[in-house]
């Protein structure tokens, strides 16, 4: 089971200028539980691609960064969180290569790929949560 310590924030994003921040604050997170520079990498790059996603489909959102713990084993949740019109197909999006904008298609897939845990909830027309977790030994 894992247990939230008291260690949470949340940051709203409504703008790219308050990505930098953003990705700094994980970052710290990471460095705090003594996540090595590769895993805080992962992670950090997980959150760029989730943290523009919230922008360009979801019109920015807010995040949650908070430290867990599992056990013996700590690591960083960061929940993103916005109210755009959801995902029609989460199957179709989880595909390499499916993307609705210009892109690669690497995004929700690569994104998870790059964290120990990932968890997405939509609703047509009332937003999309997703939650990821990279632990500081995974």
């Amino acid at each position: 089971m894992t247990t939230i310590t008291n260690n949470k924030e949340e940051a709203f994003i409504v703008k790219e200028q308050d990505v930098v921040p953003l990705r700094n604050r994980v970052k710290e997170y990471g460095v705090k539980i003594g996540m090595s520079i590769l895993n805080q990498t992962k992670l950090i790059t997980a959150t760029s691609e989730l943290v523009r996603n919230l922008l360009k489909y979801g019109g920015g959102g807010k995040v949650i960064i908070e430290s867990v713990s599992n056990g013996r084993d700590n690591g960083v949740r960061v929940t993103f969180i916005d109210k755009g019109p959801g995902i029609a197909d989460v199957g179709l999006a989880m595909k390499d290569g499916y993307s609705t904008g210009k892109s690669l298609g690497l995004g929700l897939p690569g994104t998870k790929r790059l964290v120990n845990e990932f968890d997405i909830k939509t609703e047509l027309g009332n937003g999309t949560t997703v939650t990821i977790i990279k632990w500081k030994n995974g």
